[in-house]
């Protein structure tokens, strides 16, 4: 069903090129809409403000866009027309590269483009891409369960910040080579920004180093294995991260009710999109029934007007890190 849409999408885009359709801004936010500069088109927040950084004073020779930005996380993406035609024409185009991306590969296969540099996050880093892990206790539906010869990769990579180094790396590369006049611009901002994401992940260590805790517990989806994995941590949970369920049966509550108790945690962690009654529920099954239930920001929903109003990747992992030291403790 999407592999059609995509074809009725992409059939949408050659009639506006046939017929003279205008350059509309599509669904996502788009900054300037000058035809000379560089188009770069982003899917996700992290990338955008990712390149946000590197391009830092020279956003004016670049048009930067954010597809996903009306607080639709990646697993329920679906591309419009607009959105396509912007990808055909751009000169950089970065994504996730795991399942949630099936309709790129079509939407590519029409670029006007054949220049266009083409950043996939999963290929960028990697054998440090991660196969999805049901772990003990957790719910799995049952198309879930087996996924046949093909391997299917935890979408989430930008929750690592050493995944994030290495992605900067490759975006500041791109752009670099089209816009050669301000290569060492770029580069320069690359390292400035290396190393606060590098003081960033050295505080992660000490923090985690320095815990009464090894264990992470979610009564939500888990996006945030890449992190963990980074430091050495143990996690439950009752979903997957890109698991479409959203709810838990009697088992997987009880399961990690007793886990609290057996681990004697304080807290347990949800994302920034739940409602927070699984965990509730969990909470309400362990015997003191008084820990607290603490959100942690996947990024999955953050749009163009929050980082106007000031957020960006480093901020949201910064407060991901403060509320890790208190589930940890």
């Amino acid at each position: 069903m999407k592999k059609i849409l995509i074809i009725v999408l992409v059939l949408c885009v050659c009639m506006c090129t046939l017929f003279g359709c205008s350059k509309a801004s599509g669904s996502g936010s788009s900054e300037g809409d000058n035809s000379d500069k560089l188009s770069v088109v982003c899917t996700t927040f992290p990338q955008y403000d990712w390149v946000r950084e590197i391009i830092g004073d020279k956003a004016d020779r670049i048009n930067l866009t954010l597809l996903l930005d009306d607080g639709m996380d990646l697993h329920s993406y679906q591309p419009t027309a607009e959105d396509i035609s912007k990808i055909a024409g751009c000169d950089v185009f970065i994504y996730v590269g795991g399942e949630s991306d099936g309709w790129v590969e079509d939407a590519l296969a029409e670029a006007t483009n054949k220049e266009m540099q083409v950043i996939n996050l999963i290929e960028v880093i990697g054998d440090s891409a991660k196969e999805e892990e049901v772990t003990e206790g957790m719910e799995v539906e049952e198309a879930e369960e087996g996924h046949g010869e093909e391997i299917e990769y935890d979408e989430h990579v930008w929750l690592s910040l050493k995944n994030a180094q290495l992605i900067c790396n490759s975006i500041c590369t791109s752009i670099s080579t089209l816009d050669a006049d301000n290569s060492e611009y770029y580069k320069k901002n690359l390292e400035t920004y290396i190393d606060r994401l590098s003081a960033l992940d050295s505080d992660y260590k000490k923090t985690v180093d320095n815990s009464v805790h090894s264990t992470v517990l979610f009564g939500d989806r888990f996006p945030f294995r890449y992190m963990v994995d980074d430091y050495g941590l143990d996690y439950y949970a009752a979903f997957l991260g890109c698991s479409a369920e959203t709810e838990a049966s009697f088992g997987t509550i009880l399961f990690l009710s007793e886990k609290m108790d057996e681990l004697d945690l304080s807290s347990i962690c949800v994302i920034e999109s739940s409602d927070k009654s699984i965990a509730q529920t969990v909470v309400n099954n362990t015997k003191s029934k008084n820990q607290k239930i603490l959100v942690m920001n996947s990024m999955q929903s953050v749009t163009s007007q929050d980082v106007v109003n000031g957020t960006s990747y480093i901020s949201i992992m910064e407060s991901n890190l403060a509320v890790l030291k208190e589930a940890l403790n």
